[in-house]
């Protein structure tokens, strides 16, 4: 917090000549930070990570306002605490009233967002479950079975019960980890670690507060190692620059500062898409025809992302466009496949937390 301020509000104003260059002028402070022009600037480093930190925490924040309020815009999800059925008396009555609230939720899934359709999901199953759980005890106490076995597939209500079954057993056994190579701390972390993957796993099951609560502790661990595995990736991404451009005799020194103004422009993009989506959300409740030049930014951000870190590319490695389009494309892929590896591994942090 400290140096974002200085940074910031720092008389020099080097934030106003490095940001929007950073934005709108590919591979410039590249080329002069390697021309010895760098006073007037804020370092690569620097303001990478400033902006990394800004970027993942208005994306939270975006994440958070965003999901609670298409939550709001879309129908109220059916409430299971007690057996829906249970003042029923016949399976004809049950059979009747199921249909009904499946057809309502088939209306709603329609005009829910996706945000919201695992609840519904969710609700659909546990109103098929509680249906055959009222059935089958209409059915023992001597009610007819007219149409019973049209509310929920016997086999399948079965499958269910045995998954949930599985899931029960493995979330309840024992979780001390040890491994004999490792260290006693590296063994308590790894112990550590299996309880709250299980916890949290078991509050994703059990579903209302014990869900959100799972997923809000699921969303703090990943948003909190994010900076981290990003900070990783920047070796890696130099490494790639490396060992594409390895007879143009570069420092890797070099391809690593190209790595984090690459980086520092992408989070920035990233930090803008936050606050238009932010600024869509608190708009379009009040004037809808307002939001859509937000949404043409958005798209034009999207746009000039990757036409950005191309034209980057080819300023500062001077080779011609078609050894540059094939470079380009080959780091693309690479590095993609590095970055997805990364973040399943943050996502499994998170859950870890």
């Amino acid at each position: 917090m400290e140096d974002t301020l200085e940074t910031v509000f720092h008389i020099d104003g080097r934030v106003v000549h490095t940001v929007p260059p950073l934005l709108t002028k590919p591979g410039f402070l590249t080329m002069e930070y390697f021309s010895g022009r760098r006073q007037r600037y804020i370092a690569p480093f620097r303001l990478m990570f400033m902006l990394c930190l800004l970027a993942f925490f208005l994306t939270h924040v975006a994440i958070d306002v965003l999901a609670g309020h298409r939550l709001e815009e879309g129908p109220p999800l059916v409430q299971l605490d007690k057996n829906t059925f249970d003042d029923l008396k016949t399976p004809a009555e049950v059979q009747r009233s199921l249909d009904e609230q499946l057809a309502g939720i088939r209306t709603g899934r329609e005009a829910t967002p996706d945000i919201a359709q695992s609840g519904l999901n969710i609700a659909e199953k546990k109103l098929r479950k509680q249906a055959a759980a009222r059935i089958a005890v209409l059915q023992a106490a001597g009610a007819p079975a007219a149409s019973a076995s049209a509310a929920i597939p016997a086999d399948h209500a079965k499958t269910d019960d045995e998954d949930s079954g599985d899931n029960e057993k493995w979330l309840h056994k024992p979780s001390d980890v040890h491994i004999a190579w490792l260290p006693e701390f590296a063994n308590a972390r790894l112990t550590h670690a299996m309880v709250n993957i299980k916890a949290n796993l078991e509050g994703l099951s059990k579903g209302g507060t014990a869900k959100n609560e799972a997923l809000e502790r699921i969303k703090a661990g990943l948003f909190g190692v994010l900076p981290q595995t990003m900070f990783l990736m920047m070796p890696v991404f130099a490494l790639l620059l490396k060992l594409a451009y390895l007879f143009k005799r570069r420092l890797y020194m070099e391809h690593l500062i190209v790595a984090l103004h690459s980086h520092a422009f992408l989070f920035l993009t990233l930090l803008l898409a936050a606050v238009l989506a932010l600024l869509k959300a608190w708009i379009e409740p009040h004037a809808a025809w307002a939001a859509y030049p937000l949404r043409w930014i958005e798209w034009g951000l999207a746009l000039w992302a990757p036409i950005y870190l191309l034209v980057m590319q080819k300023r500062i490695y001077r080779q011609g466009w078609f050894m540059t389009t094939v470079k380009y494309f080959a780091i693309g892929w690479c590095y993609l496949w590095l970055l997805s590896i990364a973040l399943a591994s943050a996502v499994a942090l998170g859950l870890a937390r």
